[in-house]
């Protein structure tokens, strides 16, 4: 039977939804509703056009409204903006953007893909003509426009997220002196402070001006451009703001049509997409999912769960059965030669569900260590300590860490436990892994830890560990004299450890670290078998630099 769906809104949710419903219908009428005059392009590459790493702004479009028309038969109506639903007759009312004539439109099914809106602060002058959102082409051109014409020298990027992130990066591959401003205490909130201790050191290195705790409070246009008020009283002078706070759902004309908005602010749909109205689907950044782990809603704006969406509504709309099932809000950002990325649940969300974990951290090369280019991969893997359960993971480095995430969120999606970790056949060749691959090696450490085979302490609790401690540092002295070591630890290498046993005292708990904990976890199997009382430092002195910000 055919029918006629009407889809408001383009780019990945919508854009899906459309060719999907297309190949599974030929005689139905779809016609798609997008205010821009852009259907479907690549959003997340936009800061990568401006800093020039992208040079063809052609490349962004995955798909013109004229090859949607011509390939899947579409009405595709840009720059026409939805203005209302009205569910009781199933029609929807449209304004075009350029003639200002209002008409209205019958529907059998309507989804809606309106996306999601950038947070700009209500603070006095957000509104001046050099700040700037990115969330479509139109706002990159005026960005590129600024750039070009008006030749700013300083800019102020307001956000330490992945878009904040990758502005910064365009703005200093653009020559331009580049402030990050930053009211956490962290960039990449998806990931644990600790675990953004590298990125903060990239960022300095690579000559953003990092402002950590630190919140826009006000901007003043002044002759020599924009002042910004900082909230520690501080004002910084600069010549254009890029706002990249975050972005809030767009869920104006659901509440108009009477649809359920969830607690976190998106419109609410089960796992068909359907909303509370049964003739209406939302998809994309706008709607509530299921965390996968947690089953918490959450917001999770990525274009790969939109896709997926996009396609499930039409799916349901033409009979086909296919389910959402829920967000892992699996992310990877690049902060210039670092990647960063997450799946699962992080540490700050597993403390607010209150769910018992454990942690780990491993650091070893992305590949073998004696092939050329070896670079360390800085994994944390966050488990059930009572049966193993993989709750979430995060890593950095400079190669082979959307791999290792990207195992991991197919080990966490397939219930797979850290026991699974250590049986895992992965790819081997001195320039891709190690016979022990990264994925591999925190599988062993975190069985240990669950099977009981080690006791572990960690970097942020280690003067905490024990009432009655003592440090034993089982690094060579020359590693010491390099990169420090933890106050009071005595020092006494692995080697020569078996050999230094009576001098060690019987009554107090020893805790060993290493580099990064696996000569540690050596000593620790030496003196529990030896019947001392003793703890492993969780991924070495590497993990408390992270914690105490200090690497080298």
């Amino acid at each position: 039977m055919a029918k006629k769906v009407i889809i408001v809104g383009g780019v990945a949710g919508g854009a899906s939804a459309a060719a999907r419903a297309r190949r599974l219908c030929e005689e139905s009428e779809i016609i798609v509703f997008e205010k821009d005059r852009f259907i479907s392009f690549a959003n997340c590459g936009l800061p990568y056009h401006i800093g020039g790493k992208i040079q063809d702004r052609n490349a962004l479009l995955v798909q013109t409204p004229e090859s949607m028309r011509a390939r899947f038969n579409l009405d595709i109506r840009t720059e026409t903006e939805v203005i209302a639903i009205h569910p009781d007759i199933k029609k929807v009312k449209v304004r075009d953007l350029q003639t200002g004539h209002e008409y209205q439109e019958s529907y059998t099914h309507l989804i809606l893909s309106p996306g999601a809106s950038p947070i700009v602060p209500a603070i006095p002058g957000a509104n001046h003509a050099r700040v700037f959102a990115l969330r479509n082409i139109p706002d990159m051109d005026r960005i590129i426009h600024c750039i070009e014409q008006q030749l700013p020298k300083r800019v102020a990027v307001i956000g330490g997220g992945y878009i904040g992130l990758e502005v910064a990066e365009a703005m200093i591959d653009r020559g331009l002196e580049t402030h990050l401003i930053e009211l956490s205490n962290q960039v990449m909130g998806s990931i644990d402070p600790e675990m953004a201790t590298p990125l903060h050191l990239e960022l300095r290195k690579q000559g953003v001006e990092l402002h950590l705790k630190t919140s826009l409070t006000g901007i003043e246009e002044i002759t020599e451009g924009l002042s910004l008020q900082l909230n520690d009283n501080r004002k910084l002078a600069v010549d254009m703001v890029v706002m990249a706070i975050g972005v809030k759902p767009n869920v104006a004309l659901a509440k108009q049509a009477g649809l359920a908005i969830g607690a976190k602010g998106g419109i609410v749909v089960d796992a068909k997409m359907q909303t509370s109205n049964p003739s209406i689907y939302a998809v994309g950044d706008a709607i509530e999912v299921k965390n996968f782990v947690s089953q918490d809603p959450a917001i999770i704006p990525l274009a790969g769960p939109a896709n997926r969406q996009g396609r499930i509504a039409a799916d349901q709309i033409f009979d086909r059965d296919s389910r959402y099932k829920d967000s892992l809000g699996t992310g990877i950002c690049k902060v210039f030669d670092l990647d960063a990325a997450a799946t699962g649940l992080n540490e700050k969300q597993l403390v607010q569900t209150g769910r018992t974990y454990e942690k780990i951290y491993v650091h070893p090369g992305d590949h073998a260590g004696y092939y050329p280019g070896a670079t360390r991969v800085s994994l944390k893997l966050l488990f059930d300590p009572e049966n193993g359960t993989i709750l979430g993971a995060q890593a950095v480095g400079q190669k082979g860490v959307d791999k290792r995430i990207d195992i991991l969120a197919m080990a966490i999606r397939g219930g797979t436990t850290v026991f699974d970790l250590e049986e895992q056949e992965l790819c081997y060749a001195p320039p891709y892994g190690s016979a022990k691959d990264v994925i591999n090696q925190a599988g062993f450490v975190a069985s240990n830890v669950v099977r009981g085979d080690q006791h572990i302490c960690h970097a942020e609790r280690v003067r905490t560990c024990s009432q009655n401690m003592q440090l034993i540092d089982v690094r060579n002295p020359e590693e010491i004299g390099e990169l420090g070591t933890i106050e009071d630890a005595w020092n006494i290498p692995v080697g020569h450890l078996r050999h230094k046993l009576d001098l060690l005292p019987k009554d107090k708990d020893i805790v060993v670290f290493c580099e990064v904990g696996l000569r540690g976890y050596v000593a620790y199997r030496m003196l529990k078998n030896a019947g001392f009382n003793c703890k492993n430092l969780s991924g070495g002195y590497y993990t408390y630099s992270l914690f105490q910000g200090i690497l080298k």
